[in-house]
């Protein structure tokens, strides 16, 4: 099973697992969450996290979910990834962290994929029309 780490702002990650959690209904096995503090030094940071990606790899790699991209917690993720075992992807919400949860027994490229697409497609303007749709699909 692919491990999964949330690299984040404060509490971020810590939410975002306490979601997937309700969401999934028990909390999913190797998922971790990594929460930088506006004070943290990041060079004293890598090391930590380099071994909570070691601990979080069955052998099947470690997808990393950050929050914005150009940020300290994307800046210490792109020091971790690896080809082939360790992926990062930033912009991380909950469609993206459900994805990637329900996806997590194949290949880490596609992972990581379907975790990109997941949080993309999770990203929707609430129009008028796309109420509608929403109402319809449940309707039936």
């Amino acid at each position: 099973m692919i491990g999964i780490l949330i690299v984040a702002h404060g509490a971020l990650g810590e939410s975002l697992i306490d979601c997937a959690t309700h969401v999934m209904g028990s909390r999913p096995p190797l998922l971790e969450q990594f929460g930088i503090d506006i004070h943290d030094d990041p060079s004293t940071l890598l090391p930590v996290m380099q071994k909570v990606v070691k601990d979080l790899d069955d052998g099947h790699g470690v997808l990393i979910l950050s929050d914005i991209y150009g940020a300290t917690p994307c800046n210490i993720v792109s020091k971790l990834v690896k080809k082939n075992s360790v992926e990062g992807i930033a912009g991380v919400n909950l469609p993206m962290l459900v994805r990637a949860l329900t996806y997590r027994n194949g290949d880490l490229a596609k992972l990581a994929d379907k975790a990109l697409s997941g949080g993309q497609e999770g990203v929707i303007n609430f129009t008028e029309v796309a109420c509608k749709e929403a109402w319809t699909k449940e309707a039936s």
